[in-house]
């Protein structure tokens, strides 16, 4: 492909981000693809996710990078919508990416991996915890975050434990939401239990109107929802407006600032779920070095979140997985180091990688917003 028509191509697929040659490693640099929303109604979760990941990449390149190649992020805007995303990848493999990285969503991932297996390209920390991309195992794809399973498992479990038994389920009718509602149905089966109460929404939506009516018609005590954070916003409202007096529950890919800015004052009572460090004080290592690491980008200005030091996360993996891989090792090598990352200390933060585990961490916490739009633990 023409260095012409890759730029035409990335341009006419996201005027928001540069277009870049079609020799991507040439120059001394690891180059990264990436696809994600950065327009739309989830456009918080791509901007957090790579504002993360670019505070590492930067303080890695102001030490001279890995085997003295700087790492380079490039990212296309796919507006969390599968068609587009898939478009974004073929761009960024035919333009000789090092691996694809930190792409935001299950609907859009699912589109993206086969590609990247297909041309044996490493497919790394993806915003989402959805169980088909992780089984069967995919030589080529690494997850560093908790699944989905594990965050519906350990709401269920705090809910039943002070006897909570019935649970709606509010979800993005997609692959993501669907994984989440067989999470919930999966943790209640044990327990001789069933979901009271289902209703969806269409991705990039509000309208939410039949599901409102639908859940709380069966009268729950707590509504668990996936979906991302102006279309719970909008739902937390309705249910609460039709005198649903239960609490709320989320798993993290909703993006937790997003939905307290959503709801202001109405934010109080909301449960998040959690997968990475509580990011907001230096009660670790890994928290301290990046605060510190966005006070230096952008000083007083900088307002941490779960979306950025997820990135930032991400982006200390791959870059170790780097390191590892050596500077002749290519795609493969970047595998093999990545599957060396046998129980890695990030600073109080786990990975664990193998060639028969490709899922790094099963941390998951849980965090309630307040009314003044602040998280607590």
């Amino acid at each position: 492909m023409q260095r012409r028509q890759v730029i035409r191509a990335t341009a006419a697929l996201c005027a928001a981000h540069t277009a870049f040659p079609a020799w991507a490693q040439a120059g001394g640099k690891y180059v990264l693809g990436q696809s994600a929303a950065f327009t739309g109604p989830a456009s918080a979760l791509g901007e957090q996710f790579r504002a993360g990941a670019q505070m590492h990449f930067e303080r890695v390149n102001s030490r001279g990078g890995v085997g003295g190649k700087s790492i380079e992020l490039k990212s296309l805007d796919d507006g969390y919508e599968p068609d587009r995303c898939a478009a974004n990848t073929r761009t960024l493999i035919d333009a000789g990416v090092f691996a694809l990285f930190g792409y935001v969503g299950t609907p859009t991932s699912l589109a993206a991996l086969p590609l990247a297996t297909a041309a044996k390209i490493p497919f790394v920390a993806p915003f989402t915890g959805a169980e088909a991309l992780r089984t069967p195992l995919n030589r080529y794809a690494f997850h560093v975050r908790a699944s989905y399973f594990d965050e519906t498992a350990e709401i269920v479990k705090q809910l039943t434990a002070v006897g909570i038994k019935r649970i709606g389920v509010f979800y993005q009718n997609d692959s993501y939401g669907k994984t989440g509602l067989d999470g919930v149905t999966r943790a209640l089966k044990p327990l001789g239990l069933a979901p009271a109460g289902l209703g969806t929404v269409e991705r990039n939506t509000v309208d939410i109107d039949s599901a409102v009516q639908s859940i709380v018609a069966e009268k729950p005590d707590a509504i668990v929802q996936i979906s991302a954070y102006r279309s719970c916003a909008a739902f937390i409202r309705a249910a609460r407006s039709k005198g649903f007096g239960g609490t709320f529950y989320n798993v993290s890919f909703v993006g937790t600032q997003a939905l307290a800015k959503e709801l202001g004052a109405d934010a109080r009572g909301v449960v998040v779920s959690q997968v990475m460090p509580f990011p907001f004080t230096p009660s670790s290592p890994l928290v301290a070095e990046y605060l510190a690491a966005g006070k230096g980008v952008q000083g007083d200005k900088f307002e941490p979140s779960y979306g950025s030091i997820e990135g930032y996360v991400a982006a200390k993996t791959i870059v170790e997985g780097l390191r590892r891989a050596g500077p002749r090792g290519g795609s493969e090598g970047l595998v093999a180091g990545l599957e060396s990352l046998h129980e890695l200390n990030l600073g109080g933060f786990f990975v664990d990688f193998s060639s028969q585990k490709h899922t790094g961490s099963k941390y998951v916490d849980l965090t309630i917003l307040s009314a003044d739009g602040r998280v607590r633990r």
